[in-house]
């Protein structure tokens, strides 16, 4: 009797031409059935006759594309007032999507990313109360540095990613934490007035990072951006840190440019809406 010596082949993730993306291995009527339904998630409502415009696209073929997203519940069509809509079930996908990873797993890569473009420490940091709590970090590997360990809190009124969410915060919600928790001072710097933090805070809002410029540690600067989840909502903040000979006034533009853009490729990750 014979055995087949041949190793049995495991099961793969992905299938060996991979990497080629070229048309034969695209199937275009999914890719097109993809294109009305993003098409259709930007809009409030949309005729058939509107869609197809937009897209180029024959009326007849829309509708077919229609009628399958909504068999799948991923579209719906209000009949009172002939309008196509998301469905229902593009959220529960969304959501399981949202459930998937954390947001300091899918934080990870792009820290790694912010400090190699930048030389500097990446951190991300989370609101807790009047402080941020630093929940990762990727150090950069120049002997003076900053370090904020996971784990490791900060009084938010000091801090580069606690400036950059306390911006996001209304006006009330200033007031009553302004009540709540004490100002200190811990250099020089650091702004101990509700007015002078104030005009600090509206100025991060329009110019969309913020600056820990010595407030915390005397020699260290931080640039912070925030993240914002589905609901729009600051969840986090993305900073980079450093001593002020290397995350200089200088080189502010620069640095800030890459924290926003790391912010932002988090704050798509996590759900919210792109600008």
């Amino acid at each position: 009797m014979s055995i087949d010596s041949t190793p049995s082949r495991r099961a793969r993730g992905r299938p060996r031409d991979w990497d080629d993306k070229t048309a034969q291995n695209t199937i275009k009527s999914l890719d097109r059935a993809m294109e009305v339904l993003e098409h259709l998630s930007t809009l409030p409502g949309a005729t058939l006759t509107a869609l197809a415009d937009d897209l180029g696209q024959s009326p007849a073929t829309i509708y077919r594309i229609l009628v399958t997203l909504e068999g799948r519940g991923l579209v719906e069509f209000d009949a009172g007032g002939q309008l196509w809509h998301i469905g229902a079930r593009a959220f529960v996908i969304g959501a399981r999507y949202l459930r998937r990873t954390t947001l300091v797993d899918r934080a990870r890569p792009i820290l790694r990313r912010l400090m190699e473009e930048t030389g500097e420490t990446a951190n991300l940091g989370i609101a807790r109360n009047a402080h941020v709590l630093f929940v990762g970090q990727v150090e950069t590997n120049a002997t003076i540095r900053a370090f904020f360990p996971p784990g490791t809190l900060s009084p938010m009124h000091a801090s580069g990613i606690g400036k950059a969410l306390l911006a996001q915060m209304s006006d009330d919600r200033l007031s009553r934490l302004f009540a709540t928790a004490p100002l200190d001072q811990f250099t020089a710097r650091t702004l101990t007035e509700p007015s002078a933090l104030r005009a600090d805070l509206e100025a991060t809002r329009e110019r969309g990072f913020a600056i820990d410029d010595e407030e915390k540690n005397e020699g260290m600067r931080c640039i912070a951006a925030p993240v914002f989840d589905l609901s729009g909502g600051a969840v986090a903040g993305l900073s980079v840190s450093g001593p002020v000979s290397r995350v200089s006034k200088a080189n502010t533009e620069q640095l800030a440019d890459a924290v926003m853009q790391a912010a932002a490729e988090l704050s798509a990750a996590m759900g919210a809406e792109q600008a």
